[in-house]
């Protein structure tokens, strides 16, 4: 048993505050242009400020790049472009001196072409022991020259690309992201060896890339991509054999009680958290204390602006985590969907996708009340029983970029399927921490992707001098946050829309106003307010617009 020097809580998880840093939009040391161990670094006293409890380290690992580190060289090591082994440890290190857990990305589905063992699947023969760690097959038609069915990547294009010697691999993302046979005892094996090895180096725990793609059942007469579409309804129920042959499959289970007996050699034991697409009753599953033990729950993320909505989000998963002995995850912007702040300032009905698609009109933006609405939203979160996940540059506010020109875009799903996506740049514009400089304090030099003026605005060093700012309200919920959850029970308060308001224990109350005018405030000492200071009204008794407050209060009356 490896046992780490800061012995804590194995439950610190249930309730932590998580920060994820897109390491190469984070803070850039070296002055290339890519953010890199030794930026993070350089920020640390700015993360134990901010008041997390723990950071997830988006993929830092040798990569190509096509698909923003998701493409994985070699899952035991750091690119060249962004450190070194000495220097993570020493990141963890330091993030453990200031009580923050270190959860890193672990990519289980596919790894890169250049990975050592596709390379090796290459140079060897069909129906070797080297190609049977990825999937392999022969193609149709009467010389083999037709893939072996007709599956489309989630990027765009074919699922299927043929090597020279004419058999074809299956990648469900880009053709350079060859997907694991999870078959192949040598794939789960090394995978384990993975897990110990940023286990021994000090990690707290994982965050699973898509966690319910792993195992396939492939027969030899392929389904259609029709099919395996038409099979992916909610219940999972309408394939003929009963489970997916590619999506959200019961073997996955396996293998994650494997992982699971390799984080519970660790003490405290290791955490994982799955990304998983599925069914909210499916997801459960994969936050069993059998195996990762928490899954991520999007379903406010995808939600519109709507107390009734948001209501039923919350009931729903607090049931399911009670259920499952886990706790629920609360998300509203990551590294892959347009920034909340700007979600939130669309007019209704607006998607942010179909809005970026058709050119991100700027005078549909309404970004003062995006901010408010996101403020609002995140701090009625961070007041529900779960870890809450936070996105770098949320804490500023900071809007979708939706004007990046496309010479200058680097997601796969935008050159891939063209017409069909604007890409996911726009959230990963490296961070703006000062109102000068060839890019914000971001680094040096010019970052790898552009930011646009008005960043200035939301320079991290502007923000931290006006108590007023997104940056010091996040500071303050925080903290109290960190002071205010002593366990995880929560008593809903029946007000009617557009309020939503519930108590938790310590007698204090979160109370939202989805509405558009205000409403009646209770008496109590108000703790933090999602308003800026100087728009909160008079008298006290007054709860804005697309605001959030929580009160300290001896008795409250249901109703408003």
């Amino acid at each position: 048993m490896t046992t780490k020097p800061e012995v804590t809580d194995p439950n610190w998880w249930r309730q932590a505050a998580v920060y994820q840093i897109y390491p190469r939009s984070f803070a850039d040391d070296n002055g290339d242009g890519v953010g890199d161990l030794n930026g993070i670094m350089s920020r640390v006293e700015y993360l134990a400020r901010l008041g997390i409890d723990a950071v997830w380290l988006s993929p830092f690992y040798p990569s190509a790049l096509v698909d923003g580190g998701y493409d994985v060289d070699d899952y035991r090591d750091v690119d060249p472009s962004i450190g070194t082994l000495e220097q993570f440890d020493a990141l963890v290190a330091a993030l453990h001196e200031r009580a923050i857990k270190v959860i890193v990305d672990i990519v289980p589905n596919h790894s890169s072409n250049r990975h050592a063992w596709f390379r090796d699947a290459l140079a060897a023969r069909p129906g070797s022991a080297a190609r049977d760690r990825y999937i392999f097959r022969d193609g149709t038609g009467p010389n083999g020259d037709e893939p072996p069915a007709d599956w489309q990547s989630f990027f765009g294009g074919p699922a299927w690309t043929r090597v020279p010697d004419g058999q074809w691999y299956l990648h469900l993302f880009t053709r350079e992201q060859p997907d694991w046979n999870w078959d192949n005892p040598e794939v789960r094996d090394d995978f384990l060896r993975t897990v110990r090895f940023w286990g021994d180096r000090g990690v707290d725990g994982f965050r699973v890339d898509v966690a319910h793609l792993l195992t396939k059942d492939l027969p030899a007469e392929l389904p259609s991509w029709a099919d395996l579409m038409a099979g992916l309804a909610p219940d999972h129920t309408t394939w003929p054999r009963g489970q997916h042959p590619i999506w959200d499959r019961d073997d996955v289970d396996e293998i994650y009680r494997e992982w699971r007996t390799v984080f519970d050699t660790y003490s405290p034991p290791l955490t994982a958290v799955a990304e998983a697409w599925v069914a909210p009753d499916r997801r459960v599953r994969y936050a069993s204390s059998t195996g990762l033990g928490q899954a991520f729950n999007f379903d406010l993320l995808e939600a519109a602006w709507d107390p009734s909505r948001f209501r039923r989000i919350i009931r729903d998963n607090l049931t399911l985590a009670h259920d499952s002995g886990a706790s629920s995850t609360w998300v509203f912007s990551n590294h892959d969907v347009v920034r909340h702040a700007t979600r939130f300032a669309l007019p209704a009905g607006t998607t942010a996708a179909a809005w970026m698609l058709a050119g991100s009109d700027p005078s549909v933006e309404n970004r003062g009340l995006g901010l408010r609405r996101a403020r609002a939203a995140t701090l009625l979160a961070l007041a529900l029983p779960g870890s809450m996940y936070l996105y770098q540059g949320e804490e500023l506010g900071l809007p979708e970029v939706s004007d990046i020109p496309d010479t200058d875009k680097q997601d796969p799903a935008f050159f891939r399927d063209p017409g069909a996506t604007a890409g996911r740049d726009g959230c990963r514009v490296p961070l703006p921490w000062t109102a000068t400089g060839p890019s914000f304090g971001f680094g040096p030099g010019a970052p790898h992707l552009p930011q646009p003026e008005w960043f200035r605005a939301y320079a991290v060093e502007v923000e931290a001098a006006d108590t007023d700012s997104t940056l010091s309200f996040y500071r303050r919920a925080l903290d109290l946050r960190r002071e205010l959850q002593t366990d995880e029970a929560l008593e809903w308060l029946e007000y009617v829309d557009p309020v939503l308001a519930f108590r938790r224990p310590g007698d204090w109350v979160s109370i939202t106003n989805f509405g558009s005018s205000s409403v009646p405030l209770p008496t109590g000492r108000v703790l933090v307010s999602s308003s800026r200071s100087g728009t909160q009204s008079l008298p006290p008794d007054t709860l804005l617009a697309d605001t959030t407050v929580w009160l300290q209060i001896d008795a409250i009356d249901a109703g408003a």
